[in-house]
């Protein structure tokens, strides 16, 4: 990079003026029914990945959808061991301070995360140095087990297969928690999980029923 390019910062001021300019000034009205709190609908659950924002791909604006963003999208099963449950406490604001409607947890195509699960290739590292990101996706130990011994852990079809199961655990991870599980058997609140092809933009909504992600037409 030259030293005439703009940095990732000066990116940012640019995007930030330009927002100002064409996002907020035009849209006070909204805006202003967000100073005193928020009432989102909806619980999204996705991954860091850049190329993968909620707001972007459900083109929604400010206030819409309350989201939380994690290597893989990942949900921890509930525990109560002392420590520091970032996901957990999201979970519990969006459920039962917001009390969402719905959580939907969206995986994505070409996730770092799962590959790393699938391949393991962090295994073993020190944190800092790889060590968090193996310990965070060792949740999905249970599920690379059976991708493996049907996929292989080489290869899209095996990386797909990751990808989806990640989902999966997660939604499963999210009824062990009591308040999500009494709210969701009492029709207070409803799971949906989600799947996003970066190779070709097309959204997949998953059937708990078939096991499948189908895409929305």
């Amino acid at each position: 990079m030259s030293s005439d390019s703009p940095s990732g910062l000066d990116r940012l001021v640019a995007g930030y003026r330009r927002f100002r300019a064409t996002g907020w000034a035009p849209n006070r009205e909204r805006w202003a029914t967000l100073r005193d709190g928020q009432e989102p609908a909806v619980m999204v659950i996705a991954c860091s990945d850049s190329r993968v924002d909620p707001a972007q791909i459900f083109d929604v604006d400010p206030g819409e959808i309350f989201v939380v963003r994690n290597v893989a999208a990942m949900v921890p099963p509930f525990e109560t061991t002392p420590g520091h449950h970032g996901v957990s406490a999201a979970l519990e604001f969006a459920v039962q301070v917001l009390k969402v409607r719905e959580i939907v947890v969206m995986g994505h195509g070409m996730c770092g995360g799962c590959k790393a699960a699938l391949t393991r290739e962090m295994h073993g590292t020190e944190p800092g140095e790889g060590g968090f990101i193996a310990d965070w996706i060792a949740l999905l130990d249970d599920a690379r087990e059976k991708v493996a011994h049907t996929h292989g852990t080489e290869g899209r079809v095996a990386e797909r297969a990751m990808e989806q199961a990640g989902v999966e655990v997660s939604l499963a991870n999210l009824r062990t928690f009591p308040c999500i599980r009494r709210k969701e058997r009492d029709g207070e609140l409803q799971l949906t999980g989600a799947f996003f092809a970066i190779s070709d933009g097309i959204l997949h909504l998953l059937d708990e029923t078939s096991g499948t992600f189908a895409p929305v037409e």
